[in-house]
């Protein structure tokens, strides 16, 4: 599944009411079938299991300090996706913060994924052109017909 980590400024409970208003959801998950969103937090110490190093540094970095929480935000597989996260970060965000992609090490300010603002020639949640620079198939939506992805 692609997907993106998204830390917003604030405090947790701000960012659960809005994603309440936002789309159903219980016991820290939320989804509209397009988008599935898990609240994550490092309470046992595995938010960032996984992470390359520089990659934690140039997150810390960003925020001005080692977030305890995130969203990590899924999209489905049976759509393009784009303008869905694209819509769902920019309202997370609205306070400020960051989010990172599958695709880049760079985190995105909600500014900068508003202007669609490239870096290395990478825009956000920009899947397309990252699959064709490392030769991989690019993703396409599932064909309605068969259920399958073409």
């Amino acid at each position: 599944m692609r997907s993106a980590f998204v830390f917003p400024d604030g405090g947790p409970t701000a960012t659960v009411a809005r994603l309440d208003r936002l789309m159903p959801g219980k016991d820290g998950y939320w989804s509209d079938e397009k988008l599935f969103v898990d609240f994550m937090d490092d309470q046992e110490g595995h938010l960032f299991a996984g992470w390359d190093p520089e990659g934690v540094r140039l997150l810390d970095s960003a925020l001005g300090h080692r977030p305890s929480w995130a969203l990590l935000v899924g999209v489905s597989s049976h759509i393009d996706g784009t303008a869905e996260i694209r819509a769902f970060v920019s309202h997370v965000l609205e306070a400020g913060g960051v989010a990172l992609d599958d695709y880049s090490d760079h985190c995105w300010t909600p500014e900068e994924i508003d202007a669609e603002y490239k870096v290395d020639g990478l825009g956000f949640f920009d899947f397309r052109t990252h699959a064709a620079r490392h030769g991989h198939p690019p993703w396409t939506i599932a064909r309605a017909s068969s259920g399958r992805q073409a």
